[in-house]
């Protein structure tokens, strides 16, 4: 079986940036000084007068940093996306006053959203839809989405690239790296790497998105895997080739709620848990069978469908293992139930890809290093939704890393704080020329992550006394069975 490759998977292509001018930087630059200076200035000042009286407060930051998000749009926004998505690594309160950036980006004139649909299918908009709402459904930091009409009757989502996004995209990318430097000195190391790695990914991911081509193959692609996975209970929109292209995207409307929309919810008067269960064991399934899967299951993506089901939208972002990182990916999952050979395997990736440097930063040999790794890694897998902490797992490392390195993690002052973050540099330099791989960026040991921090979230709300791999008979066949099929 390949990893990558499976037979039937669609190729993915990334649309290339533009460079952008240093005028156009300039321009930019101005716009977000303008929305950030005046909004986080002030709270960063009163934390430089107070921070020599107890702990930082990265919480205080939450409001003004969210509406300074929105405010300038764009890769921001997308980036808000991630902060909302993810309470286990960038806390409670800034992920929850990042909700607002799942679905409220925005807004594109309907007479802009028309030129580009006739500009992109080669005909008026009333040529293709019997009825087209002015008013999008959604509003997101790529994309807007309207609610149609084909002439047949079928009812669809129209997905629409914002227009100039592309260029946007790129000059965001070039200036939010120095910014965001600033900025997490003033929030916290868990934030800082939180926050650095999470760009990181962006820069590798929003090409592909950028396309809409590629989502359109992918929902092809994914319709026949979950068919053929018997995942009756989740459904995948069906595209409408005919009526798309690179910047626009038909697909089949699903009816539905916002899955963390508690009061819409409980109104449908259905249970979210059977649904969310298969949705999990619909990614193991993928990954462990395939080596692919949702790359951005966020609450804002899924919808608790009028029919019982859970629809799964927005699949621009598609993870994809090669084969290394699948085998660590099954080795892991074969270590925590149980298969305590696998434990070496792990370790034994995770050096190669980080350098035998973090032993070094760590102060500990091959077998103490293995042991920490399943510490870290066990609890996060086999204990329930409502006692996990993603950022408990992630700061495990950190905190070995500062103690091997005499750096009290327990800050109370900003001197403190900034032998932290230089202690994060020093491990990241030591890495790279101890010959690791954290120069060249793991996208899908990215999108992997990503991912449990996802469903930290949503199962947290529906699945607080289930762990999420509490399926174990289900695992143990399908880990039995990719075995088998590898060795054929």
């Amino acid at each position: 079986m390949n990893s990558v490759n499976a037979e039937g998977a669609p190729r993915y292509y990334g649309r290339p940036l533009p460079t952008p001018s240093r005028f156009q930087l300039a321009q930019r630059g101005w716009r977000i000084a303008r929305a950030f200076v005046p909004r986080v200035g002030p709270v960063a000042l009163r934390q430089l007068r107070t921070a020599s009286k107890g702990p930082l407060d990265a919480a205080l930051f939450a409001k003004p940093l969210r509406e300074s998000f929105e405010k300038v749009g764009g890769t921001f926004v997308k980036f808000g996306q991630i902060i909302a998505s993810s309470p286990g690594l960038f806390g409670e309160e800034l992920a929850n006053e990042f909700r607002s950036c799942l679905d409220t980006g925005p807004v594109v004139a309907i007479e802009q959203v028309r030129a580009i649909v006739e500009e992109e299918l080669g005909r008026s908009i009333e040529e293709v839809f019997a009825t087209f709402d002015p008013t999008p459904i959604g509003r997101a930091s790529i994309a807007v989405v309207h609610r149609a009409t084909l002439h047949d009757g079928t009812e669809v989502a129209v997905k629409v690239l914002r227009p100039g996004i592309d260029q946007l995209v790129a000059t965001d990318l070039d200036l939010m790296q120095p910014m965001f430097d600033i900025l997490v000195k003033q929030t916290g190391a868990q934030l800082a790497g939180a926050t650095l790695q999470q760009l990181d990914g962006l820069r590798v991911q929003i090409g592909e998105e950028l396309d809409l081509r590629n989502e359109a193959r992918a929902l092809v692609h994914f319709r026949h895997l979950t068919d053929e996975s018997e995942l009756d209970l989740i459904a995948v929109p069906r595209p409408y080739p005919e009526f798309s292209g690179r910047n626009v995207l038909t697909m089949e409307f699903l009816d539905g709620v916002a899955i963390d929309d508690l009061s819409k919810v409980e109104a449908l008067g259905l249970d979210p848990a059977p649904v969310l269960e298969q949705l999990i064991r619909g990614f193991f399934t993928m990954t462990v069978r395939w080596g692919t899967f949702h790359g951005d299951v966020h609450a804002g993506n899924l919808l608790m469908l009028r029919d019982g089901r859970i629809g799964v939208i927005d699949w621009g972002i598609v993870g994809r293992l090669d084969a290394a990182t699948h085998r660590f990916f099954t080795k892991m999952l074969s270590a925590v139930l149980g298969d305590e050979s696998a434990w070496r395997e792990v370790t034994d990736f995770i050096i190669g890809n980080y350098g035998t440097a973090i032993r070094e930063a760590m102060g500990m040999d091959d077998e103490q290093l293995a042991q920490f790794m399943r510490m870290m890694i066990e609890p996060i897998l086999l204990r329930p939704f409502g006692e996990v902490s993603f950022a408990e797992m992630m700061n495990m490392t950190q905190v070995q890393v500062a103690q091997a390195n005499g750096v009290e993690w327990q800050h109370q002052s900003w001197r403190q704080l900034f032998q932290r973050i230089r202690m994060q540099r020093k491990l990241h330099r030591m890495a790279v020329a101890g010959g690791g791989l954290m120069t060249e960026f793991d996208r899908g040991n990215f999108l992997l992550g990503k991912q449990l921090m996802y469903f930290e979230r949503y199962g947290r709300l529906y699945l607080a006394d289930r762990a999420i791999l509490s399926d174990r008979p289900f695992l143990e066949k399908l880990l039995a069975d990719y075995a088998t099929d590898e060795s054929a």
